[in-house]
């Protein structure tokens, strides 16, 4: 399954709250990505961080060490459910059959944070692609749990998002260090089409 993290508007548009500017830049990898997991057969998961003040939505030892009261009402009123700067970033092609969730945590795959996990056993998927923003943050824990959860994993390098080199590259050594595999977009679908191509050599030979 390719796994989007976070591309919403709150961070990829410009000028928005919590803006990451490169993550603008990644658009077109992520899209050519999803173009090949539908052609290949992969899942395609786009998955939202939504906060609140209150209820399964708080995150509150985050908003309340991490922030001042200003910021912290800044980041739950961006990330608020159903706002516009919640919503996915219209650039990306996401389409009807696509799995679109929400999770509440940095991590997709910790706890309760989501329903990821359970969709991915449910159509047994063992391996994940990440790609979203930000690299150093929600998509590298996403990565970590879903390795240690068992899950394969594939963090591509130039399909993440950071918001600085530094950041990001410390990213990608933890994860190629002991959490995944760490592709490039080209490789990632060369690598897809080449499962492809190989499943349907051996259903061929059935």
């Amino acid at each position: 399954a390719l796994v989007v993290i976070d591309m919403q508007n709150a961070f990829v548009a410009q000028g928005a709250a919590l803006e990451v500017p490169v993550a603008r830049d990644i658009v077109p990898n992520i899209n050519a990505l999803a173009d090949a997991s539908r052609e290949c057969g992969a899942a395609i998961a786009w998955v939202r961080i939504t906060v609140a003040e209150s209820g399964p939505n708080a995150f509150p030892v985050y908003h309340g060490n991490f922030f001042s009261p200003e910021n912290a009402a800044k980041h739950q009123s961006a990330l608020a459910e159903g706002s516009e700067s919640n919503a996915l970033y219209p650039e990306l092609d996401v389409e009807p059959d696509d799995i679109i969730l929400d999770k509440n945590r940095f991590s997709a795959m910790v706890g309760d944070s989501s329903e990821l996990e359970k969709i991915l056993r449910a159509r047994g998927i063992d391996t994940v692609v990440i790609t979203g923003t930000l690299s150093n943050i929600c998509c590298e824990a996403t990565a970590r749990d879903a390795m240690m959860l068992g899950f394969k994993v594939v963090f591509v390098s130039d399909a993440n998002a950071a918001l600085s080199d530094e950041e990001h590259l410390a990213s990608i050594v933890t994860i190629a260090q002991g959490f995944g595999d760490v592709r490039t977009t080209d490789e990632a679908i060369s690598i897809l089409q080449a499962g492809a191509a190989a499943s349907r050599g051996e259903e061929a030979a059935e």
